[in-house]
């Protein structure tokens, strides 16, 4: 049974689900605020395996990642 705890902040995470005795402590992904990968731009340009890509925040408060 999954259960799920309101944020009361945008940059708050909930506790991930438990997956077993499997799982390593270490294994949640890093949480990044948008505003601070952006820092006070529309857009920021990031390479990843040699390649680059534009994350670009929208006038509605959206993200797009494009190549």
């Amino acid at each position: 049974m999954n259960t799920f705890t309101a944020l009361s902040t945008p940059f708050q995470t909930a506790p991930a689900p438990s997956r077993g005795p499997s799982a390593s402590a270490g294994s949640a992904p890093r949480v990044v605020p948008s505003q601070e990968l952006l820092a006070g731009q529309k857009t920021v340009e990031i390479l990843h395996n040699g390649l680059l890509y534009r994350l670009q925040a929208t006038r509605l408060g959206k993200l797009i990642l494009t190549k």
